[in-house]
């Protein structure tokens, strides 16, 4: 039987006797996902223990919350919300809040008009969290969110001193990894498209691709580098003028499966063999990975734990808004196939 104790048991006590955070306490009252097996159950004993009993109905009737949080996309070209990426990210978000009580927003922010609108609707209690995709490095509405208090998680970062919270994945590592497998298999005239290069994520995958080739003594040069913009045609595109102006090189990092894929068209188109000739390596390991011809040798991001982790850290911020900023940094993984 439950010992009661004199007076009205607190959020506090409940989380002082279970030896956990209040934000956590208050996750396992909300049954939210990304809490282990046993801190739910070290909560659960405590609240049956003090016999405490969640106030949700003054809870909701002071207006505290929304139960909803908001996914927002700031790219500004139309044409990549066509990319698998997106898609993905949106489901595995999607998912991780499945268990629990809040609803998914999807909207788009691309001007400074629209910025200032989102932010005056996300402050007005119309949603509780925010997570940010695309996030290019000038874009001011992560410190705009940050500013008027609303807990912010992004999905990458604008820089390496990025101060908001955010999920991300090893690029440089992926990069390096993927580019060292090329020259472990005897390449040695390595060209790279790069995603754009006023994004963070681009320039970890330039660098990783660029500390791969250093460390094997390669010097770098100009006319091996090429940027697209993570679309199948910037792949293509690029690719067919790295062939023109350097016909030697005998392998291809593309810092996306889409831009990869594009690789394969134009290496076809340029009578190039994969991966005899050139071989070909791409970064995410999208489904299309597993559809191209030759299959895709890629970097794997494992997008669906990016996805849980930022629904995680959101949730936390949300119930306890003095905890620090995270920043967290996902493993990659290289996956064999044909292509290389």
């Amino acid at each position: 039987m439950s010992r009661q104790r004199p007076g009205t048991p607190t959020l506090e006590e409940v989380a002082a006797l279970a030896g956990v955070g209040r934000g956590t306490v208050s996750r396992v009252i909300n049954n939210a996902a990304g809490v282990k097996d046993s801190t739910r159950r070290a909560v659960q004993r405590a609240i049956a223990e003090l016999g405490y009993v969640p106030n949700l109905a003054a809870r909701s009737l002071a207006g505290r919350r929304a139960d909803a949080v908001a996914l927002v996309m700031t790219e500004p070209d139309w044409r990549l919300f066509g990319e698998p990426f997106f898609s993905e990210i949106v489901r595995s978000v999607g998912d991780a809040l499945t268990e629990t009580k809040v609803q998914l927003l999807l909207t788009l922010v691309r001007t400074d008009a629209e910025r200032q609108r989102f932010v005056e609707y996300a402050r007005g209690g119309r949603v509780d969290g925010v997570m940010l995709m695309s996030v290019h490095a000038e874009d001011p509405l992560p410190d705009m969110l940050a500013d008027v208090g609303l807990p912010t998680v992004m999905l990458g970062r604008r820089s390496g001193e990025e101060s908001v919270t955010y999920v991300d994945a090893d690029n440089a590592g992926g990069a390096r990894t993927a580019v060292a497998h090329l020259l472990g298999h005897g390449r040695r005239t390595i060209a790279t498209v790069t995603g754009p290069l006023d994004m963070y994520v681009a320039q970890c995958r330039l660098r990783g691709y660029r500390e791969a080739l250093e460390r094997a003594g390669i010097e770098v040069r100009p006319s091996w580098i090429a940027e697209g913009d993570f679309t199948e045609e910037s792949g293509r595109r690029a690719t067919a003028g790295l062939v023109e102006r350097a016909p030697e090189i005998d392998g291809v990092f593309a810092a996306s499966d889409t831009m990869a894929a594009g690789a394969l068209k134009a290496l076809r188109a340029a009578g190039r063999r994969v991966p005899e000739d050139v071989a070909v390596i791409g970064f995410d390991d999208f489904p299309l990975a597993q559809h191209t011809d030759p299959k895709l040798t890629t970097v794997r991001q494992p997008l669906e734990e990016i996805g849980r982790t930022m629904v995680r850290l959101l949730l936390e911020e949300m119930e306890d808004s003095a905890v620090a900023w995270r920043h967290v940094i996902l493993r990659t993984e290289l996956v064999l196939r044909d292509s290389a």
